[in-house]
C-alpha cells in the first residue's frame, strides 16, 4: 500500500460509568454533534431498563454490555466479483467492526421502533436483546444464516 493507515483516535470514556465502549454508542447515537443530548437519552435508557428489570441481579450497564454481545455478529458476507458472477463470500469481522455493527444495529432497530422518546425505544431495544429477541438480534441470526448458506464460496475469501 502506498499510504500509511490513519491512526487510532483514542475515545474517552464516558463521564458516569467511565467506560469507553459508552462513550462509542452515544457516538453512534449523537445526531448533529449533540453528544449532551445522547448521553441523556442513554442515561435516561439505563435508568428505564433498570426499573423495569428490578429483579435481575445485574446492574443496568452489564445488562446492556450482555445485549451488545447477544446481538454481535461473528460473521458477515461480503460480494465479491469473479468472473461475471457475484458471490456473497462469508468472512470473518474484525473485533472493532464487530463492536461497531451491533451498536448500529442496536441503535438503527431502537429508532424503528413504536414509543414514546428516544430513551423508551432504546431501553425496550436493550431488554429485548438482553432476551435473545428484538430486530437487533433477528438482524445477527440473518447473517449468521447468510453466511452458512453461503459457505461454499468461503474459497473465494480475500
Amino acid at each position: 500500500m502506498r499510504k500509511a493507515k490513519p491512526k487510532k483516535r483514542l475515545v474517552l470514556p464516558d463521564p458516569k460509568f467511565g467506560d469507553t465502549k459508552v462513550s462509542k454508542f452515544v457516538n453512534h447515537l449523537m445526531y448533529d454533534g449533540k453528544k449532551n443530548i445522547s448521553y441523556g437519552i442513554f442515561y435516561t435508557a439505563l435508568d428505564i431498563v433498570d426499573a423495569k428489570m428490578k429483579d435481575n441481579e445485574k446492574s443496568a450497564l452489564e445488562i446492556w454490555k450482555q445485549a451488545l454481545d447477544n446481538i454481535t455478529p461473528q460473521v458477515e458476507v461480503k460480494s465479491r466479483r469473479i468472473g461475471g458472477a457475484t458471490f456473497q463470500v462469508p468472512t470473518e469481522i474484525r473485533p472493532d467492526r464487530k463492536e461497531s455493527v451491533s451498536m448500529e444495529n442496536m441503535i438503527a432497530f431502537a429508532r424503528k421502533r413504536g414509543g414514546k422518546g428516544m430513551a423508551e425505544k432504546l431501553a425496550a431495544e436493550i431488554m429485548d436483546a438482553f432476551n435473545s429477541q428484538g430486530g437487533a438480534f433477528k438482524r445477527k441470526e440473518d447473517m449468521h444464516r447468510m453466511a452458512e448458506a453461503n459457505r461454499a464460496f468461503a474459497h473465494f475469501r480475500f
